[in-house]
């Protein structure tokens, strides 16, 4: 074997190391309900405060018995100024929350609410416990500075589906009274693919 083919082999396994090793740096989780799978993709690096909260409640078996349980579309906000599409889900459920977490806006992390886009629902800043929404369309109201939320704070945004958004949609489009589902969506799982 020649320097220069030794070489170029050194260089090949470094760089497939290097490339295994920033595969591995991305968490994924399923979300599977009862209509199908959604995959997301969760921000460590970018939203460390919100994402470690989204992951304690998963490695916890937290999301157990949790639902989509609300809708949010054009047809069901006539009393909104600004109007945004997601789909809300999680316990519902105070008395299985974990303690509500810092709130981490998008001017801090970067990620913007677009399609896809996993957030915490909340009240006040600092309010976010297990409830979270997934936008439907860009949602530029619901960034720090959005006017969907009157404190200009916007929402905690963490992750983004990465399959399963005809999942999503189909959720969007179920039955609902006012903005509740009508029946809710059970969640069977959330857990981490690696």
């Amino acid at each position: 074997m020649t320097n220069k083919t030794i070489l170029y082999a050194t260089a090949f396994i470094v760089l497939s190391t290097f490339n295994l090793n920033c595969a591995d740096d991305k968490t994924y989780l399923l979300i599977s309900t009862e209509l199908g799978d959604i995959k997301v993709e969760i921000y460590t690096d970018k939203a460390p405060v919100t994402a470690a909260n989204f992951l304690e409640y998963v490695d916890k078996n937290g999301f157990l018995n949790s639902k989509f349980y609300r809708v949010v579309r054009d047809d069901n906000q006539p009393d909104n100024e600004v109007k945004i599409d997601v789909i809300q889900g999680g316990l519902y459920s105070e008395e299985k929350m974990f303690t509500s977490i810092e709130h981490e806006t998008t001017d801090r992390t970067g990620i913007r609410h677009v399609d896809g886009v996993i957030s915490m629902a909340r009240n006040e800043p600092g309010s976010a416990t297990s409830e979270f929404f997934i936008c439907i369309g860009d949602q530029p109201e619901l960034d720090y500075g959005g006017k969907r939320n009157p404190d200009g704070q916007g929402f905690a945004a963490f992750g983004k589906v990465v399959d399963g958004m005809d999942i999503v949609r189909k959720i969007h489009q179920q039955p609902a009274d006012g903005q509740m589902l009508a029946p809710e969506i059970r969640i069977n799982t959330v857990r981490r693919l690696k």
